[in-house]
């Protein structure tokens, strides 16, 4: 179906483009800050059997798992916050115009160590709208590992704090990346990239959510889409979430 946006542009509802990662049981699920497999179990209690296979009537299974490490997800500045602010109650709306970029992150030494960081000027390579609310980076290489790679202990790239002014002059406010942080895996627990972009603590931005863990396919080229971020209602700082992008098309 159509959906026009203005006069001149619409989008295909019925063409979908899911940029999220499935939860799925055991060890070929994503994960990343330690977290051990999530696991779908069936009821098994007062004589009730929860799994069809096993005799029961019905399937009921109860799955334990963590927004943060087991795939796509969205959170609100309540990650970072004394206070547990809740993203259900941050995120009200839920279309954004978004620019798709992808980026090569730079080799760049930290420390002793060798860090692949995004930094401002490769996010200015592209033609961006600038009227856009969401920022999509999807990072190369892009191979399919990424929808079931074990990030723990792998020193994943982040973003550079120089970003942070650029996605406030753009007025960004929902950040989505294939990325397990927007800040180094191991920073002695600073999480600068966090702080500055919900100003926490002294200018809490409560509008402003981050997207971790999606995956792009190469297929989709970058550009201007419309954005679909919708999340479970969970009353959490963090949600799974599922955005979905629709190509912005003109006539």
């Amino acid at each position: 179906m159509k959906l026009h946006l203005d006069s001149s542009s619409y989008i295909e509802t019925n063409e979908p483009i899911d940029i999220s990662i499935s939860l799925v049981e055991g060890e070929q699920n994503l994960r990343a800050w330690y977290v051990n497999p999530p696991e779908m179990k069936p009821v098994m209690e007062n004589g009730f059997v929860g799994s069809v296979a096993l005799g029961g009537s019905v399937n009921f299974r109860s799955i334990f798992f963590n927004p943060h490490g087991h795939g796509t997800h969205t959170e609100c500045l309540g990650h970072i916050t004394p206070e547990i602010y809740s993203v259900n109650q941050s995120l009200k709306t839920y279309f954004f115009k978004a620019q798709l970029v992808t980026v090569t992150p730079i080799e760049t030494e930290l420390n002793g160590e060798l860090d692949s960081i995004i930094h401002r000027q490769l996010l200015r390579e592209g033609d961006w709208d600038i009227a856009i609310e969401a920022l999509v980076i999807r990072t190369l290489p892009n191979s399919l590992t990424k929808t079931h790679s074990d990030y723990s202990a792998t020193n994943p790239p982040y973003l550079s704090l120089d970003c942070i002014a650029l996605l406030n002059e753009r007025g960004v406010k929902h950040l989505l990346i294939d990325l397990p942080s927007v800040d180094r895996e191991n920073d002695g627990g600073a999480l600068a990239f966090h702080h500055q972009f919900w100003g926490v603590p002294d200018q809490l931005n409560f509008e402003r959510t981050i997207t971790e863990l999606i995956y792009v396919p190469d297929s989709v080229e970058d550009g201007a889409y419309l954005l679909e971020l919708q999340t479970a209602p969970f009353e959490n700082d963090a949600s799974p979430s599922r955005p979905i992008l629709y190509q912005i098309k003109k006539g």
